[in-house]
């Protein structure tokens, strides 16, 4: 993928400009949990393991990440958000992603839950 590429989020600009841009200042400064949450997304698809990891709380967050290279991000879909904002400490973002593994479509639906530390938005773990 080269920097001009659509972001993998389904936010309709290019993944430099959104996601990308979350990417590279550091997980979850600045943003809302909702953008992280993209951002996340995102660097599941370009499997940007130090990304997700510095965007996991540390309580909650796998010593280790590995992707199974059968399986196709094929899209984000947002379903509800609470809190989150700037001025929130935590916030959930509920969302549907879409994915192929061994030629079968599938769909994760979860309820993530977020919590600023110290000024970050982390994710902690989702249901």
């Amino acid at each position: 993928m080269t920097g001009e590429d659509r972001c993998p989020c389904g936010g309709g600009q290019l993944y430099q400009e959104h996601c990308g841009s979350i990417v590279a200042s550091g997980a979850g400064v600045g943003v809302r949990a909702e953008a992280l949450m993209r951002a996340r997304y995102s660097a599941y698809v370009r499997k940007n393991k130090p990304f997700l990891l510095d965007s996991w709380h540390p309580k909650t967050r796998p010593a280790d990440l590995t992707f199974d290279e059968d399986l196709e991000w094929l899209g984000l879909e947002i379903i509800d958000i609470e809190a989150g904002s700037g001025l929130d400490i935590n916030g959930i973002v509920e969302f549907k992603a879409q994915f192929r593994r061994g030629g079968q479509n599938f769909e994760l639906h979860e309820r993530s839950s977020f919590t600023r530390v110290a000024g970050h938005w982390k994710y902690v773990t989702g249901t």
